[in-house]
């Protein structure tokens, strides 16, 4: 570890298992607790759905997707029949799930339902749309990611987790990820649940689909490079890897949040935390991060392992590691 930690502390940062953090693209920092070495991975949860936005992203590059203003159901179409009477669905765009503005039945996700079921894409379109229409409302929904890699699937006619490895992974020096192999309930909480080293692997579902909104593993050195690439415009060791433009709208401020939602903003599956693009971050539960400092070209990294209400992470790197860099 090149700097020294600021002595800031806080009552959640016992579960933090790795932290990696850059400044000026040079690695500064390196720190591995307990068992954790710079090749363990932890299950980052809601990370995942700013990785299925980069996808996206990149599927739009590679032509394999017009416009995140299509329609959802325009992919969906032949392999997809909505319930009798449902017509928002077919107004849902791409563009909606991405800013978590897409509308669905029900006051909660169906986890169960769609858990135990045999696509779980095509499962959660039973409860995408619903009778008040497209009403623009932010709705925090992990399971309607799914949404999103199927369309990849069907437009690529790949399969996502080779998607992923080959446009994503690869360029950024990221291990292949390979099936978790999670096949029962039983299996899925104690992926959750577990405190250890999770491997290179991602959860997915029975057709072979990663899940879109939590479930891929990474260390923090891997998330810090995808911070990277963020940071450098979608340009890793000069290679283009995604496009600026697909950027720069990824990191725009398209809904504003109240206190129960940190009072951030919110792009396309990232967070804006300080209401601008000079912080950008991509939060998961347990306080796993990938924090994007442009003001400062600062990428930090943290691994923890599940823990509720982990709240303040990003507080925790700006006052513990991000001060510690720019003194």
């Amino acid at each position: 570890m090149k700097k020294v930690l600021n002595n800031y502390s806080s009552k959640n940062d016992i579960n933090i298992k790795q932290i990696v953090a850059y400044k000026d693209n040079i690695l500064e920092i390196e720190e591995y607790r307990g068992e954790f070495s710079k090749e363990d991975t932890m299950n980052v949860m809601s990370v995942t759905k700013s990785i299925t936005s980069l996808l996206i992203g990149i599927a739009i590059d590679k032509g394999y997707i017009k416009s995140v203003d299509e329609y959802v159901m325009d992919y969906y179409k032949d392999i997809y029949t909505p319930k009798r009477g449902e017509k928002t669905i077919y107004e849902v765009t791409i563009k909606h799930l991405l800013t978590m503005q897409a509308p669905y039945k029900g006051k909660s996700e169906p986890w169960k339902k769609v858990c135990t079921s045999e696509d779980w894409s095509l499962t959660i379109l039973d409860s995408l749309g619903g009778r008040n229409g497209i009403t623009n409302e932010f709705r925090y929904h992990t399971l309607g990611t799914q949404i999103l890699l199927g369309i990849i699937r069907i437009a690529s006619k790949m399969n996502i987790l080779e998607f992923a490895n080959e446009y994503l992974f690869k360029p950024l020096g990221i291990e292949p990820r390979k099936n978790a192999d999670c096949t029962s309930a039983e299996d899925q909480f104690n992926y959750l649940m577990n405190k250890g080293n999770h491997g290179k692997v991602w959860f997915m579902d029975p057709t072979d689909m990663p899940t879109a909104g939590w479930g891929l593993s990474l260390s923090a050195y891997e998330m810090a490079q995808i911070g990277l690439l963020v940071l450098n415009n979608g340009t890793y060791n000069g290679q283009r890897v995604i496009s600026g433009k697909y950027l720069d709208e990824m990191i725009k401020s398209y809904v504003s949040l109240d206190y129960k939602f940190g009072n951030q903003d919110y792009g396309y599956l990232w967070w804006l935390p300080h209401r601008t693009r000079d912080v950008v971050a991509a939060i998961g539960d347990g306080g796993n991060v990938i924090y994007i400092n442009k003001k400062h070209n600062i990428v930090v990294a943290v691994t923890g392992y599940f823990k509720p209400m982990v709240f303040d992470r990003v507080e925790y790197i700006e006052k513990n590691i991000v001060e510690a860099l720019i003194k």
